[in-house]
This record gives C-alpha cells, sequence and structure tokens, in this order.
C-alpha cells in the first residue's frame, strides 16, 4: 500500500524514499519482542525522560520476558527485536528470564504512564541508523502499541510480583537508569528535528516484507 502523494512527498523530502521507510520499520518493528526491567528511580530521574525523546544506553541493558506485579516505583517496558536470551548459559539467567542487548543500544520514548503511585516508562529499541528518522516522525503503529502497553501495566501494577526478581544479583543489574547516569545527565543528546507527518505502518510493502504481521499477531503479545 501506498501513502497519499501529498504526504509521501513530506516524508521523504529531502534524502528517504519509501524503500527506505520500509527498511526501518522492517528492521525495528518485525520480530519485536517485549521485556521488562524494574527499579527504584528518584522523582528528579523519572522527570528526565520526555515522550519522543531519543536515548542511548552506553552499558549492557539486562531485562527479563518475565512480567509480574510491580514492587519498585518504576518499570521500564522494553520492545526489541534484538534481545539475546542467555537463559542457556547458566541456570541463573534462566531463573530470572534474562535478556541483554549490547551496550550503545538507542531508545525511543514512547510513552510515559503513571498510576497507582508507579510510572511505566515504554522505549522502542530503534536502529542507530534511523535515530533522526525516529526522532521526527511518529507512526500509528507506536500509538497502537503504547495502548497495549497502558494495558498492560494497568493490569500488572497490582499483581504478584515474580519472585526469582527480586534476588539482590537482579537488582544490582537492574538498578541503574537507562540513558543517563546517576545524576540524570543524558548520555546522548538528539539535535531538533523539524517533526514529520504520521508514517501510516501501511507504508510497509507486503509483497517485500511477507514476515511482517499484523500487530495482533505479534509474538511479543504472548507475554501479556
Amino acid at each position: 500500500m501506498k501513502l497519499p502523494v501529498a504526504t509521501r512527498n513530506k516524508i521523504l523530502e529531502p534524502n528517504m524514499d519509501t524503500q527506505q521507510i520500509e527498511e526501518i520499520y522492517n528492521q525495528t518493528f518485525s520480530g519485536l519482542t517485549l521485556f521488562y526491567r524494574d527499579t527504584v528511580l528518584s522523582e528528579k530521574l523519572i522527570r528526565t525522560y520526555q515522550t519522543g525523546q531519543i536515548l542511548m544506553e552506553r552499558r549492557f541493558t539486562d531485562m527479563t520476558y518475565k512480567g509480574g506485579g510491580l514492587i519498585t516505583n518504576f518499570r521500564y517496558l522494553i520492545a526489541s527485536a534484538n534481545g539475546k536470551d542467555l537463559s542457556a548459559f547458566n541456570p541463573d539467567s534462566a531463573r530470572f528470564g534474562h535478556i541483554l542487548l549490547a551496550s550503545n543500544a538507542f531508545f525511543k520514548v514512547l510513552d510515559i504512564y503513571q498510576t497507582e503511585g508507579k510510572t511505566q516508562v515504554f522505549l522502542l529499541e530503534i536502529p542507530e541508523t534511523a535515530v533522526d528518522f525516529f526522532a521526527g516522525a511518529t507512526s500509528n503503529l507506536e500509538e497502537e502499541i503504547i495502548q497495549k502497553a497502558r494495558a498492560n501495566f494497568d493490569k500488572k501494577v497490582t499483581a504478584e510480583p515474580v519472585s526469582e526478581l527480586q534476588a539482590q544479583e537482579w537488582k544490582e543489574r537492574t538498578g541503574f537508569p537507562i540513558g543517563m547516569n546517576d545524576q540524570g545527565e543524558l548520555f546522548f543528546q538528539s539535535k531538533k528535528t523539524q517533526p514529520l507527518p504520521k508514517v501510516p505502518f501501511e507504508t510497509v510493502n507486503p509483497e517485500k516484507t511477507s514476515n511482517v504481521k499484523p500487530i495482533s499477531e505479534k509474538p511479543w503479545w504472548k507475554f501479556w
């Protein structure tokens, strides 16, 4: 399916064509999976996050596919297609449902949601090569998964926590904020870009991306 000509021309000028947009969307959303990372953050650090912000995490990002109730005041909900499952390497990783992202991973802050006195920041891992694109563009697909993420948090926020994730070793792995140091200084400052029109997910050409399924069929909802 194609974008309306007027919209398409605005999106593509000056340096991007529909094939490049397709590649970015496929690289980001195909095989997307949902992961959790709970910690305690101060209000100062929480307020540093802004919707639409681009973050870069210098360190490895430890997270889990095990989603339960929230004991801490803060949760990162991380959507990524690149998490590495470490369960096969040692028993502790299997116990934690340990998933790892490499250092210098980039994220877009899709949503900041608060309920029951707790905060969820929803992060989408994005390709480094597409930072400028995601800094200026939004899509209807992002809006759809934001609503799913909020519903998930409403359901889980008062549920029973995952006992394995209360181990001190796991808390130490996940205790630091993503994208900044403990003083709230961001590791990455994206240049300000002119906002682009919303990009319909239908921009993706189904003939070239048969592996991209409708959002309701994506495998990451199985953790919900």
